[in-house]
């Protein structure tokens, strides 16, 4: 308990705005290493996973891949590419390693929305005179939309606690005070720091599961709601008979 408290006193002190760097900045660092390294991996998931679902070729390449990047160990390859890359080019290879690591969350939540739609829905659309382009942009990127948010909160999540080893190639983040304290036996600072990830990772864990309550279409909802014209007894209040 003691160390707790000495961890939120420590983040909380005056001294946390002052240092060089403060540790505004670093949440500022580990947010703009998170969020960028996110919206690339969604560039190059997100079309490929849309071309995936609604075409259903490759879906197999694809789970291999995930599979595959999922796999990777995110610290040792940041090493490696610092190696290969160069030291100048550090924030290069950390960019790599996290779009990396995001590719197959997003990857997946990008087709499976679209694999999970009932083929009667597309069937309609075609029958009703809709180009491919159509059914893609109104009816399947809308009703797919939920998992694609689902798989981008999976890939930020990982992300964000990821970016905590881009310290220790001296990039900066919530990592930074961890990578320090270690040799220095500052305990607090280590704790403070992992709390302060764990915070953020819960916040945009809850903006995201917002974001992806929100994006349901309306029909979706309303559809959940029982239609009394299916059930028995709605069927037998219709023709007549009195119900039970």
């Amino acid at each position: 308990m003691g160390l707790f408290l000495d961890a939120l006193a420590w983040i909380f002190s005056p001294d946390r705005l002052t240092d060089n760097p403060s540790l505004p900045l670093l949440v500022v660092q580990h947010l703009f290493y998170t969020f960028v390294s996110v919206v690339i991996a969604a560039l190059i998931a997100v079309p490929l996973g849309y071309l995936i679902g609604h075409t259903g070729r490759g879906r197999e390449i694809a789970v291999g891949i995930s599979g595959a990047a999922r796999a990777l160990p995110s610290f040792g390859l940041i090493l490696l590419l610092v190696l290969v890359i160069g030291v100048t080019q550090k924030p290069l290879a950390a960019f790599i390693a996290f779009v990396l690591l995001a590719i197959p969350s997003v990857l997946a939540g990008a087709y499976s929305g679209l694999e999970q739609i009932d083929r009667r829905v597309i069937d309609a659309a075609r029958a009703v005179g809709m180009t491919e382009w159509q059914i893609l942009l109104r009816v399947e990127i809308p009703l797919g939309l939920p998992l694609l948010i689902g798989g981008l909160r999976a890939a930020t999540l990982q992300v964000v606690a990821t970016v905590t080893v881009a310290a220790y190639i001296g990039l900066g983040g919530l990592g930074l005070p961890i990578f320090a304290g270690l040799p220095l036996r500052r305990f607090d600072w280590m704790l403070g720091a992992a709390l302060l990830i764990i915070v953020l990772a819960l916040l945009l864990d809850g903006l995201f599961a917002l974001l992806q309550h929100l994006v349901v279409p309306r029909g979706v909802t309303a559809g959940r709601v029982l239609d009394v014209r299916s059930s028995p007894v709605g069927r037998r209040a219709v023709v007549g008979t009195p119900a039970d």
